[in-house]
Order: C-alpha cells, then structure tokens, then sequence
C-alpha cells in the first residue's frame, strides 16, 4: 500500500491520540469528515493499522521488575521451537518475545512484581521448558525510551 503524506498525517495523529474523533482527525490533517473516515477504513482494511488499544503503565499497576531474557535451546530436542513458542502464549509474565540473530534463540520481554515473582517465573516455568540450554537475563535500571509510536520519517522514500 503506498502512503501519501495525508495517511502518514492520520497515522501520527492516531499514534498520538487512538481515541480522537474522526471530526477531529479530519480537521488536524485538513480532510473532510468523510474523507478522513475513508482514508481512515483503507489503513485499517491494508493491515497498516493493525489495532487499537489502551497503553497501561506498568510501574503505576506494581510491576517494578522489567527484563530482556535471552534464551538460548538444545537443537537435539525434537520440536523445541513449537514447544517453546506454544509455552510462551501461556505465560503471561512475557509481553514481547522474538526470534533473534546471534547466540541466542529468543529474546523475551519479561515483567513481574518484584524480583521474587521474576525468580519464580525463570525456576519454574522457564527453566523448566522442554529444550532450554542456556538464559540470560537482563535487568532494566532505567528506560531511556520505550515508545509504540513509528515515527513517519522512517516511512518516506
């Protein structure tokens, strides 16, 4: 789907603002009211936007610890990848997993209460799990930045 700079204006306003109203929409990227909404339903319908949702603050509802865990497998195990990626919907402490280049099979994004809650979801579920070899983890300190937001200069040609 090729973007004009209309669409790439209605995706930086709904980045923004998920919840503006389509009158609103339209009056930030100078449409009409029905254009904006047909605009607005050709994104949705080609797969750019994916979804809406709300973005919750993690430390605001307790979850103090946030974690990157590489998690490396034993390829002699027969089905590791599909045993793995299916245990990993279960596990709600996980938020984010990915496939990834270099030592490491998977990157996990990881948050829990506190560093008991972590402990426990490592010993007892990820240790655990059919063909794991080898975990590191990491302990975020501090978040720099950690944005959803796809800033529209990366979308240009």
């Amino acid at each position: 789907m090729n973007l004009d700079a209309v669409d790439l204006k209605i995706l930086t306003a709904l980045q923004q603002d998920g919840r503006i109203s389509n009158l609103e929409l339209a009056d930030k990227v100078f449409l009409s009211p029905s254009a904006c909404l047909r605009r607005v339903r050709l994104l949705e319908q080609g797969g750019i936007i994916s979804r809406y949702s709300a973005l919750l603050d993690a430390n605001a509802l307790g979850l103090e610890v946030d974690a990157f865990v590489q998690v490396t497998m034993r390829r002699d195990v027969e089905g590791w990848h599909e045993d793995f990626a299916a245990a990993l919907q279960q596990w709600p402490e996980v938020v984010a997993s990915f496939i990834i280049t270099g030592e490491a099979n998977y990157l996990l994004r990881v948050r829990a209460r506190n560093l008991k809650q972590y402990s426990a979801f490592v010993l007892e579920k990820l240790y655990k799990a059919r063909g794991v070899l080898d975990i590191r983890s990491n302990i975020v300190m501090q978040t720099l930045k950690d944005t959803t937001v796809i800033d529209a200069s990366l979308l240009r040609q």
